[in-house]
C-alpha cells in the first residue's frame, strides 16, 4: 500500500514538473476580484464563477454566518436547518455527523457507513463519518451543492455536496482572534495569523480553535454530580503557499483532538403513544448504570498538496493529494437506564423520574420505567484515506471550455466492538474501499445568452471485509469464509443550461444522474448476526430554477423545483429487534419539491438572509418490510412475519419542511458601531425510522440565536454578547427503538460574552 501512495505521489509531482512555466489570469478570477457587493464566487463546478451563473441549486453560507451559528461551541452540527434542504444530525454527539441533503442521507451509526452525502474540504473528500466531524474554523465559505454532483465530484454524491473552503495564506501580514465565554465554564477561542515568508514566492497561514466545557448532567442512579455532559476539542490548522509565475504549490496539515460526551440516550421519555418528552425527561438528570459515561475520543491528522501549473496561456494542469489518518473510541450506556439489582433504591426511583415499577422478581427494578435488559455498547477504529486526483482545464476567456481528469480513492479502516465494558473485544473486522474515475465537462455558449454544460464520469469501486476476531468459534459470513468482496463499476452523467433572460435574471435546468457504490455493513456479527450487503444504487435527478439579482444588486432571489428517483434505494434498517444495523435495497424512492434562497443587503447597516424548503420523499417497494420497535405504536401494516411493510413511508431523518432566517441590524454610534443580530430555524414533520410509529416524529423542532456587539477601533475589535438555543428548547432529535422508548435531545441553551479582533 505504502509503494502505491508513492508511486501516485510521484507521479503527481513529475507531471508537474516537466510542464510549462506560462502563466494567465483566468476571467473568473477578474470576476471575482471587480465582483460588487452582492456577488457570490462559489466553485461548485471546480473553477471560479458568480454563483448566478451557475446552472444548479446551491445555498451558500458565509464564514461570519457560521461563526455565529458556532458560536456557543456547536461543532458541525448547527448547520443543521442553517440551509434550505440541508439536514444534520448524530447519534455519537460531535464524533459522527450525519448529512441529509433533499431527503437524501443514512441513518446508519457505524463509522464504516456509507453516505449519499459527501463533505468536502479545501477539495479533498472525508469518507469516513469521523473525519466528516473534523472541527471547522477559519472557513471563509460554505456552499451547499443539491442533487447529484457525480461528474466533478464523483462517489458518493448523489445527493449532494457541503463544501468547505478555508481561508488561504496572503500576501499580507493579518491575523485574528475569537474568544467566548459562557455559562457551563464554556470557552471557544479561535485564532490565526498569516502573511508573506519571501515576498511574492512564499506565504503562510497558522490557525486553531480550543473548546471546552464543563460537565453538568447528574447521574441519579450513583447519585453523581456533574456526572457527563462535557467536552475538550483542539485542533490547528498549518498552510503554506509556494507562487511562481505560472505555477502554484499549497500544503495544507490539520490535526484535530477531542475528548467529548457522546449523547445522552434517556431510556422512557417517550410514552407509548405520544412523541411527546414526558416526565421522565430532566435534562440535567441520566440514571445511568454503565457506559463509561457515555465518552468519546478522536484525533485525526488530514494533510494535503495541491499543485497547480499553466501548461499554456488557457491551459492549467492541478493535482490534489491527500492524506489522512483518524483514531476514535466511544461507548455509552444505550439502553439509557439502570436496572437496580440488589434493590437499591427498595423498588421506588429516584427523583426526578416518575418510574421505578418492578420489571423483574427478587428485588430488582428498573429506571425511569422498564429497562427489558441492559446494553453496553463500545467501539474503537483506525482508518487511513489517500486520494489523488489529477485535474486539466481551460479557462472560461472563449464560448468553449472543458475539463478532464482522474482520481483515485482508498481507505482502510480496522474496527472493533466492546460489549459491557469488557477490556477485550466481542469482535474485530477490517475493510478497505477502493475507487478509481476519469471524468470531463465541457461548456459551451451557444449565444451570447444561453450556455450548455455537459459532463461524464465512469467510477469503479471495491469494497473487501474480513472478520478479524471472532464472536463465537462457528461464525461466518454470508458466504460461509471470514471475508467477502463487492464491486461495481457505473457511468454518471449532467446536462445543464442557463438562459440569461437579462443582466439581472438567470433561468436554469438541470438532468443528472448520480451514483452509490455497493455497501458491506458487519458491525452486528459482535451480536452473532452475519454480514448484510447492498447493492449499487443510482439517481436521477430532474431540477429547473431561477436565479435573479434585484433593486441595483441588492437582493438576490433564487429558487428551484426538484424531482428525483432513486432506483434500488440503500436504506439501513437500525435497531428493531436488537442493537443491530441492517443493510437493505428497496426497489425505488422518489422526492419532489422545491428551495427558495434570499439574501437581501439594502444597505450598510442591514441585511437580510431566509431560506424555505419543502420535500415530499416516499420509499416505494411493495413488499419491503423492517422490524419495529419494542414498545410504540406502529402505524405501518404488519406483514404475517410481524414486520412493519414501509412503502409509501417518507425516507427517515428527511424533514418535509424547513426555513431559516437571519437578519442583522447595525447603528452608527460616533466613528464605531452597535450591532444586533438574530438568526432562527423551524423543521417540519421528520419521521425518525423506517417505519412509522405514534412515537419516533418530531415537528415543529426550532431554535433561536441572538448575538450584540459593539465594533470599534476602525473596525478591528469587537465585543459582544450571544446567546444559542436562547428559548431553551428541547427538541426530540433521534431515538432507540430496541429497548425502549429512548429518546436523545438537542444542546442546552448557551450564552455567554465575546471578543474578537484582526490586524
Amino acid at each position: 500500500m505504502i509503494k502505491k501512495y508513492q508511486f501516485l505521489s510521484a507521479a503527481a509531482f513529475g507531471a508537474l514538473m516537466f510542464s510549462s512555466q506560462a502563466s494567465a489570469q483566468s476571467a473568473d478570477q477578474e470576476t471575482a476580484e471587480e465582483s460588487g457587493r452582492n456577488t457570490i464566487i462559489v466553485t461548485a463546478q471546480r473553477r471560479e464563477q458568480d454563483l448566478q451563473d451557475v446552472p444548479a441549486s446551491i445555498g451558500v453560507l458565509s464564514g461570519a454566518t457560521l461563526e455565529n451559528a458556532l458560536s456557543g461551541v456547536e461543532d458541525v452540527l448547527g448547520l443543521n436547518g442553517r440551509v434550505p434542504g440541508l439536514a444534520v444530525e448524530s447519534s455519537n454527539g460531535r464524533q459522527s455527523p450525519r448529512f441529509y441533503i433533499r431527503g437524501l442521507g443514512n441513518t446508519d451509526f457505524d463509522t464504516a457507513a456509507s453516505q449519499p452525502v459527501s463533505v468536502i474540504l479545501d477539495d479533498v473528500v472525508l469518507e469516513n463519518v469521523t473525519l466528516k466531524g473534523f472541527p471547522m474554523f477559519d472557513v471563509e465559505q460554505v456552499e451547499v451543492l443539491r442533487g447529484p454532483q457525480g461528474t466533478l465530484f464523483g462517489r458518493n454524491t448523489p445527493a449532494g455536496i457541503v463544501k468547505f473552503d478555508t481561508r488561504k495564506p496572503s500576501d499580507t501580514y493579518e491575523g485574528s482572534f475569537n474568544v467566548n465565554y459562557g455559562n457551563f465554564n464554556t470557552v471557544n477561542a479561535e485564532a490565526a495569523i498569516g502573511g508573506p515568508l519571501i515576498e511574492d514566492i512564499l506565504n503562510f497561514r497558522v490557525s486553531g480553535i480550543y473548546q471546552r466545557q464543563d460537565d453538568w448532567v447528574d447521574n441519579a442512579f450513583t447519585g453523581e454530580e456533574d456526572f457527563a455532559g462535557g467536552f475538550y476539542e483542539a485542533a490547528a490548522r498549518f498552510q503554506l503557499e509556494f507562487t511562481q509565475p505560472g505555477f502554484n504549490a499549497l500544503l495544507m496539515a490539520s490535526y484535530a483532538d477531542s475528548d467529548s460526551t457522546t449523547s445522552f440516550f434517556r431510556a422512557n421519555v417517550l410514552t407509548p403513544g405520544s412523541n411527546q418528552l414526558n416526565n421522565n425527561f430532566d435534562r440535567d438528570v441520566v440514571a445511568y448504570d454503565g457506559g463509561g459515561g457515555n465518552q468519546g475520543e478522536r484525533d485525526i491528522f488530514l494533510s494535503s498538496l495541491r499543485l497547480s501549473i499553466d501548461l499554456s496561456d488557457s491551459v492549467t494542469l492541478t493535482s490534489i493529494t491527500s492524506y489522512s489518518d483518524l483514531n476514535r473510541s466511544g461507548r455509552g450506556d444505550i439502553d439509557g437506564g439502570a436496572i437496580d439489582f440488589a434493590g437499591t433504591f427498595g423498588g421506588v426511583a429516584p427523583p426526578p423520574f416518575s418510574g421505578g415499577t418492578s420489571a423483574f422478581t427478587g428485588g430488582t427494578f428498573s429506571f425511569p420505567g422498564n429497562i427489558p435488559f441492559p446494553s453496553d455498547t463500545g467501539g474503537r477504529s483506525d482508518s487511513q484515506q489517500f486520494t489523488q486526483e489529477f485535474r486539466v482545464a481551460s479557462d472560461t476567456s472563449s464560448r468553449f471550455n472543458w475539463q478532464v481528469g482522474a482520481f483515485y480513492f482508498d481507505n482502510s479502516l480496522l474496527d472493533s466492538t466492546f460489549l459491557g465494558g469488557a477490556p477485550v473485544p466481542a469482535t474485530t473486522w477490517e475493510s478497505e474501499a477502493e475507487s478509481w474515475a476519469v471524468f470531463g465537462q465541457v461548456g459551451y455558449e451557444v449565444t451570447d445568452q444561453l450556455t450548455l454544460t455537459g459532463g461524464l464520469r465512469y467510477t469503479d469501486e471495491e469494497r473487501t471485509f474480513q472478520v478479524i476476531v471472532l464472536p463465537n468459534p462457528t461464525f461466518t459470513l454470508d458466504n460461509g469464509s471470514l471475508r467477502t468482496f463487492i464491486d461495481d463499476g457505473q457511468i454518471s452523467w449532467d446536462l445543464s443550461a442557463v438562459y440569461e433572460v437579462n443582466p439581472d435574471v438567470n433561468l436554469f435546468a438541470r438532468v443528472a444522474r448520480g451514483f452509490r457504490g455497493p455497501s458491506i455493513q458487519g458491525r452486528s456479527i459482535a451480536f452473532g448476526v452475519p454480514t448484510s450487503q447492498a447493492q449499487s444504487e443510482t439517481v436521477i435527478s430532474y431540477e429547473t430554477g431561477f436565479k435573479t439579482t434585484l433593486f441595483d444588486d441588492t437582493l438576490r432571489l433564487n429558487g428551484a423545483l426538484f424531482y428525483y428517483e432513486v432506483d434500488d434505494i440503500q436504506l439501513t434498517a437500525v435497531g428493531g429487534a436488537g442493537n443491530f444495523i441492517s443493510l437493505i435495497n428497496a426497489e425505488n424512492a422518489e422526492g419532489k419539491g422545491f428551495e427558495i434562497d434570499l439574501d437581501w443587503n439594502p444597505s450598510d447597516f442591514f441585511f437580510l438572509r431566509a431560506g424555505f424548503a419543502f420535500v415530499d420523499t416516499e420509499i416505494k417497494d411493495d413488499d419491503l418490510a423492517v422490524a419495529t420497535c419494542f414498545a410504540c405504536t406502529v402505524t405501518d401494516d404488519l406483514n404475517a412475519n410481524g414486520l412493519a411493510l414501509i412503502d409509501g413511508n417518507p425516507l427517515p431523518q428527511a424533514p418535509r419542511t424547513n426555513f431559516n432566517i437571519e437578519a442583522q441590524f447595525t447603528l452608527p454610534v460616533g466613528q464605531n458601531e452597535l450591532y444586533f443580530n438574530a438568526d432562527w430555524f423551524i423543521q417540519g414533520r421528520t419521521n425518525i425510522f423506517l417505519y412509522e410509529s405514534l412515537e419516533f416524529n418530531h415537528s415543529g423542532n426550532h431554535e433561536l440565536g441572538v448575538r450584540v456587539g459593539y465594533v470599534f477601533g476602525d473596525g478591528q475589535y469587537e465585543v459582544g454578547a450571544f446567546a444559542r438555543n436562547l428559548t431553551d428548547e428541547e427538541n426530540l432529535i433521534g431515538a432507540i427503538d430496541f429497548n425502549n422508548n429512548t429518546g436523545f435531545v438537542n444542546q442546552p441553551r448557551i450564552y455567554g460574552v465575546s471578543l474578537r479582533g484582526s490586524f
